[in-house]
């Protein structure tokens, strides 16, 4: 197996195809960027940090891919999800105990639950029912399903810096005056920074 250590090297946009990075992606790997999306800015000064969305990797059909909950939860090529991203940067991480942990049929159990929430749509609203479906939540919860692993601290939205007038701006349009302060939320950061996982590769 190959050392878990980061790697930095000049993005490439052929990145899918190269042989050399494939080999060091897994099934189950979690990717993290800095969306330019509408909302990224407001996520990012909420939970104080760049990363605001995040995916899970797989390989179908001989490329890779990422599962990702946008509008509906769908695969994205791994390819056009990194271009998606603020500057083509992204982070790569992996379960620490991996080798032993993530087993065929580990992933395969992943695999279902994350399958059985295709097509659902975006939670514009993160909330934590299975009816939509928001970033990290898919994430979170297909490695609760599948393997009984909590990567990742749950919070609730009053948790968050909701201070910044960007962050109340969209609080509103989502809410109105009637914030949910007490629902139960997974943040992109509460899971990069999950003691669970290592980085293996940040470009």
């Amino acid at each position: 197996m190959l050392a878990l250590k980061p790697i930095r090297r000049a993005y490439s946009h052929t990145f899918g195809q190269a042989a050399a990075d494939r080999k060091l992606l897994h099934d189950g790997d979690l990717i993290f960027h800095t969306s330019k999306s509408e909302q990224s800015r407001a996520i990012q000064l909420a939970t104080h940090s760049p990363y605001s969305h995040c995916g899970l990797v797989c390989q179908q059909n001989g490329e890779w891919m990422v599962l990702e909950a946008v509008q509906p939860v769908k695969f994205t090529s791994l390819r056009k999800w990194i271009i998606r991203g603020k500057g083509d940067h992204y982070v790569v991480k992996r379960l620490r105990d991996a080798d032993k942990a993530l087993t065929p049929q580990a992933w395969q159990r992943m695999l279902a639950a994350g399958q059985t929430m295709l097509g659902r749509d975006y939670d514009l609203t993160f909330g934590w029912s299975d009816d939509r479906i928001y970033c990290s939540e898919l994430i979170w919860k297909v490695y609760e399903q599948g393997m009984h692993r909590k990567v990742g601290q749950l919070q609730q939205l009053r948790d968050f810096d909701l201070s910044n007038p960007a962050v109340k701006a969209k609080l509103t349009e989502r809410y109105g005056n009637n914030l949910p302060l007490n629902e139960t939320v997974i943040s992109p950061v509460s899971i990069f920074n999950s003691p669970e996982l290592v980085t293996v590769l940040s470009r």
